[in-house]
């Protein structure tokens, strides 16, 4: 065996690392395990990989992305078993990491190709496989700041699965277009100005990809914002409405007032003649239309107090039995705009779970309570079909691609206060609990 050759072509897969912190660094919040393990899980890997896959090469006289083209199958494969989101966004961000990463390959082959005009890729050399290594790591290095801070955001932010698959064109053609660019032999660069002239081009065409990363956060950052403002406007609808019903409930008990009068001289009269069970139905009577549509004062706050009057309205329009123990401390220190959110997806989905099974099985039981003075439990279990769509560990919709968007937004929101969101479910019961530092 040619330990040289073998050792040269090991240092073309060095590149893997840098590669795999590109894809890691937006993943922060969306990690299945520490960074320290998965340090050791790519360490693992590499140490693994790169001294077969070079041998691989070697003794079949291969070019190294032969062997590593193939690779990225698996290489994606256990990208996906490590991270908590869905397939459209592992996807982007493996395929835009793998655009990335040809870049400076490139620029190692341009590198090369001044040093030893005469030679080809077939003989890539040692200085070349330290520049494309160097090169790779300084553009990871530049490039964590972004990845981790704004590329994180839209990972956590923007759930559109089609949004996310429109993202994966480009990189996948700036991909086979710099794989194309790799020369067998050098001295097709040295033919005419395409010395010049490729460097310039893979410069602005870097560029470009960058401009695009660009735009699609504004673009992203314009879409959230919008749908944070339906999500306020359709909070006020629930307030407006509330505020109708609380009107209506002031009009009638006054009406009410006004009649009981009357009520109590005609129970007089029946109770003078003995007609006790008429006086019980028109008790009964009057009870009922006492408590119909009673606004319920959960809390303190107004928006909230509204959302929960608003779905207890739904749930009894829908024959669901319900069981609510809500203490939610005043002043709110989480955003009321975040914690109506949450709040309003799980009562939504809970109602929307309730309705896929018989009526006389119908029940959501709802807990919120402060504990050790800086921690908000919510607790929910509803009934349901049992019937549910998973990606690994992922409660995906079941109304369309991608993961549900109410639970996304749960957990996205949890997080956010430094919480957690556990949800599980069994064959008649789908469970829901949070936590929420305060």
């Amino acid at each position: 065996m040619d330990l040289h050759k073998w050792l040269l072509m090991m240092i073309q897969f060095f590149v893997l690392f840098p590669a795999a912190a590109f894809c890691y660094l937006p993943m922060k919040n969306q990690l299945k395990y520490t960074r320290g393990r998965l340090f050791f899980i790519c360490a693992v890997l590499f140490i693994l990989y790169t001294p077969a896959a070079s041998w691989f090469a070697m003794y079949l006289d291969l070019d190294v992305n032969v062997v590593l083209l193939p690779s990225l199958v698996i290489f994606f494969f256990l990208y996906y078993k490590t991270v908590k989101t869905d397939l459209a966004r592992t996807l982007a961000v493996f395929l835009n990491a793998c655009a990335v990463m040809s870049f400076p390959a490139v620029a190692a082959f341009i590198f090369d190709a001044a040093l030893h005009p005469a030679s080809g890729s077939a003989y890539f050399s040692p200085e070349a496989g330290a520049f494309q290594f160097i090169a790779s790591v300084l553009l990871v290095l530049a490039l964590a700041f972004p990845l981790h801070r704004y590329f994180s955001w839209m990972l956590d932010h923007l759930n559109f699965p089609k949004v996310w698959y429109s993202t994966t064109a480009l990189p996948v053609m700036l991909l086979l277009f710099n794989l194309m660019m790799t020369p067998y032999s050098y001295q097709t660069l040295h033919t005419g100005r395409i010395m010049v002239m490729l460097p310039w081009l893979e410069i602005i065409l870097f560029l470009l990809l960058l401009f695009l990363y660009v735009l699609f956060y504004h673009m992203s950052v314009v879409i959230f914002k919008q749908a944070r403002q339906e999500e306020e406007v359709r909070f006020l609808e629930i307030q407006a409405g509330q505020y109708e019903s609380l009107q209506n409930h002031i009009q009638q008990t006054k009406r009410l007032r006004h009649d009981f009068r009357h009520l109590v001289h005609g129970m007089a009269g029946l109770a003078d003649n003995g007609d006790f069970e008429s006086l019980r139905a028109q008790l009964h009577e009057y009870e009922q239309e006492l408590d119909l549509n009673t606004p319920v004062n959960y809390c303190h706050n107004a928006a909230l107090n509204a959302l929960f009057n608003y779905y207890r309205e739904m749930a009894a329009s829908e024959n669901i039995k319900t069981d609510w123990k809500i203490h939610i401390p005043e002043p709110l220190t989480v955003s009321e705009l975040d914690l109506c959110s949450l709040l309003g997806n799980l009562l939504e989905n809970a109602i929307a779970g309730c309705k896929t099974v018989p009526e006389d099985q119908r029940f959501f039981n709802l807990s919120i309570l402060l504990k050790n003075m800086d921690c908000l439990y919510i607790v929910s279990t509803n009934s349901f079909d049992g019937k549910v769509k998973k990606n690994q560990e992922t409660f995906m919709s079941t109304k369309r691609n991608g993961e549900g968007t109410g639970l996304f937004s749960i957990k996205t929101i949890a997080e956010k206060h430094k919480g957690m969101a556990q949800i599980s479910n069994n064959e008649r019961n789908f469970f829901i609990d949070i936590m929420l530092k305060l």
